[in-house]
């Protein structure tokens, strides 16, 4: 606990209270504090509110974000202005914000499932994120001493209830990729739904254009995608990063469907009544207008009700893809080359999800530990091809 100086408005002394790991570390911090107070490095008197400085920031953050990105951020930071925005900033204390975090737990939902129930813990933590990303920059700008935000944490109770009662919908294991493959042979987004098999995020597909695909070679390009924002604004843009940009070969069951897709665009063109719209883009309606992220869902969507098989996001068919390809021996190099990351880690913690299945060769190999006699390496192999 250290004094940073007097309220401006009441004049009464304050203090910060900071929390360490290690005794060096709170000395490091208090000598920086008592620095700053000692040599008169103190903030000017504000009246500029929480929310004016989040619009502040958030416009320039907004020179070096995606247009998708931004609307993120305005949405993160919209859970915060309700309570928080009208204080003004040099007022705000830890307090505040600790508050801020309870509720938003217990009962701050607003929209997306029943108003008044609490918030997941993933939200709150997007929204403290932004918060002290914010709260950073202000004490950077001399705005404010400290960043009271910092050490506000979500409760480890909070995360233990949440994992205890939260629905984990588990990717499609191998069978039902295998079901929906048959299932949609003879659809007419046979071409797309396949390309989102292969591990494509929805947006890649969506800004697919017929330039990108090379049906002779057998390859396509990724350097386009289309998203919607909010459910309504479709935003266009380069891939998601420089590693997204990147050249794929096309398996055979998805070139031949490219081919077919192709082909039935040229006869629903002739069709039209010139009224064809020629955008270019591969996923297209029979007018060729272009489809989105949101009318691809929901056409996978009746597809799985249609044949019985389990609803999962069309994102998620990404990880039954990087785990098949991850668990059948794809070195990490090319497995984070097909899934345009930078960094195999990335691909491993979030898109290789082994199920139970997926690790009974590993039963196998435990019961040479057990038995002292060699796994039957043939049946682990077979065990392999099945689980996937």
């Amino acid at each position: 606990m250290v004094d940073v100086g007097a309220d401006p408005v009441t004049g009464k002394r304050k203090q910060v209270t900071r929390t360490f790991g290690t005794q060096r570390e709170a000395k490091a911090e208090y000598a920086r504090i008592t620095h700053r107070r000692y040599e008169g490095v103190s903030v000017p008197a504000s009246g500029i509110t929480v929310d004016e400085w989040l619009d502040q920031w958030l416009a320039r953050k907004a020179e070096d974000l995606e247009e998708t990105t931004v609307y993120s951020y305005t949405m993160t930071l919209g859970r915060l202005r309700g309570s928080l925005g009208r204080i003004r900033l040099q007022e705000l204390t830890e307090d505040h914000v600790e508050a801020w975090m309870r509720w938003a737990l217990q009962e701050g939902r607003v929209r997306g499932g029943k108003a008044g129930t609490g918030l997941g813990v993933t939200s709150v933590e997007m929204s403290l994120a932004r918060l002290k990303e914010a709260l950073d920059r202000a004490v950077s700008r001399h705005l404010v001493e400290v960043n009271v935000a910092r050490e506000v944490t979500i409760p480890r109770k909070a995360r233990k209830e949440e994992r205890g009662t939260r629905v984990v919908v588990a990717p499609w294991d191998v069978a039902e990729v295998r079901a929906f493959v048959r299932a949609v042979r003879d659809d007419r987004l046979a071409a797309p739904f396949l390309m989102s098999l292969m591990g494509l995020r929805p947006a890649e597909i969506c800004g697919m254009r017929w330039a990108d695909v090379d049906l002779g070679d057998a390859t396509l390009t990724i350097a386009n995608t289309r998203t919607v924002v909010g459910n309504k604004i479709v935003v266009e843009k380069d891939a998601k990063s420089l590693a997204g940009e990147r050249r794929l070969p096309l398996p055979h069951l998805v070139a031949q469907a490219l081919t077919g897709f192709k082909a039935a665009q040229v006869a629903e063109k002739a069709a039209s009544g010139g009224r064809y719209e020629a955008c270019g883009y591969v996923l297209v309606d029979e007018l060729g207008v272009a489809l989105n992220g949101r009318q691809l869902r929901e056409r996978a969507y009746k597809v799985m009700d249609e044949n019985g098989l389990r609803r999962v996001r069309l994102y998620d068919t990404r990880a039954s893809c990087l785990t098949y390809l991850a668990n059948n021996g794809v070195p990490d190099h090319l497995l984070a080359r097909w899934a345009g990351h930078t960094d195999v880690q990335t691909t491993k913690r979030w898109y290789v999800k082994p199920n139970v299945e997926d690790l009974r060769p590993t039963a196998d190999m435990w019961g040479g530990l057990a038995s002292g006699s060699a796994p039957d390496r043939e049946a682990n192999v077979r065990c392999g091809s099945v689980s996937g």
